[in-house]
C-alpha cells in the first residue's frame, strides 16, 4: 500500500479518534467533561483541532490529506483526481473513521455502562443527526455547509497561498468557522467518512446500554450525499475562478 493511501487512512483515523473521543467525553455520564459541560463553541473547537491533527499526520506521509470522501470523489467527478485513486482513498477513509471510533469507544467502555440511552448513550455521540427532521432541508444544509468548507479549501491549497506547515492549522480554523455558521442544524458532517465510519462502529460494537436499532440508518444518506454534492460544486467553482 502506497504512503498516500496509508496517510489518508491514518489521518482520518486520528481525526475521528479525537472527534469521537470528544463527543463521548462530553455526553457520557461520570466524565469530568460532562460535569463541566461544553458549549457549541467547544464542539467546533474540538473538531477543528481533530482536523488539524489528522491533516498533519496525512501530509507527513505524503497524502493529499483529503480525509474526506466528498473531497476525493468530488475531485474525481470534476476531473482533478483519478477515479480509481478516489475510490481507494474513500475506502481507507471510511475504514480509518470506523477504526478511530472503535478505539475511542474502548477508552469509555465503563461510561457506556453508566449511561442509559435517555441520559446520553446514543448514536449522536458517533454520528450526525438533524435538530429538526426535514430531509430536504437537512440535505440542503449539508450541501451548503460542505460548499462553505470546500470552497475556501480550493484557494487555500493553491501554490504560494499558505506554507504547507500552516495549512493544517488554517483548515482547523475553517472547520470551526463552518461549524459555528452552519453546523448546529445537522451537526455538520461535511464528510461522509466522519459519519458513516462511526455510525457503523456504533451499530456493530456491543456497547453497554445501547438501545436496539438506534443507529438511525434512515438518515445516513444526508451526511453522505449532501457533502459530496457540496464539495463537487465548490471544486467546480474553484476550477472556473
Amino acid at each position: 500500500m502506497s504512503n498516500d493511501v496509508i496517510g489518508e487512512f491514518l489521518g482520518t483515523f486520528v481525526l475521528v479518534l479525537f472527534g469521537t473521543g470528544f463527543g463521548l467525553s462530553n455526553n457520557l455520564k461520570k466524565t469530568y467533561a460532562r460535569a463541566v459541560g461544553v458549549s457549541w463553541l467547544g464542539i467546533t473547537i474540538a473538531w477543528g483541532l481533530a482536523v488539524t491533527l489528522g491533516v498533519y499526520v496525512a501530509l507527513a506521509l505524503g497524502a493529499p490529506a483529503h480525509l474526506n470522501p466528498a473531497l476525493s470523489l468530488g475531485g474525481a467527478l470534476t476531473g482533478g483526481l483519478a477515479f480509481d485513486k478516489a475510490i481507494l482513498y474513500t475506502i481507507v477513509q471510511i475504514f480509518g473513521a470506523f477504526l478511530g471510533a472503535c478505539v475511542a469507544s474502548l477508552a469509555f467502555w465503563p461510561h457506556f455502562a453508566a449511561t442509559k440511552p435517555e441520559e446520553g448513550n446514543t448514536v449522536g455521540n458517533f454520528a450526525t443527526g438533524a435538530a429538526i427532521s426535514n430531509p430536504i432541508f437537512n440535505f440542503l444544509g449539508e450541501v451548503i455547509a460542505t460548499f462553505a468548507f470546500a470552497l475556501p479549501v480550493q484557494y487555500m491549497t493553491r501554490q504560494g497561498v499558505l506554507n504547507i506547515e500552516l495549512l493544517p492549522i488554517a483548515l482547523g480554523f475553517l472547520v470551526m468557522a463552518v461549524g459555528l455558521g452552519f453546523g448546529s442544524m445537522t451537526g455538520y458532517a461535511i464528510n461522509p467518512a466522519r459519519d458513516l465510519g462511526p455510525r457503523l462502529a456504533y451499530s456493530l460494537l456491543p456497547l453497554p446500554n445501547k438501545a436496539p436499532n438506534s443507529a438511525n440508518w434512515g438518515y445516513v444518506w444526508v451526511p453522505i450525499c449532501g457533502p459530496i454534492v457540496g464539495a463537487m460544486l465548490a471544486i467546480l467553482v474553484g476550477k472556473v475562478i
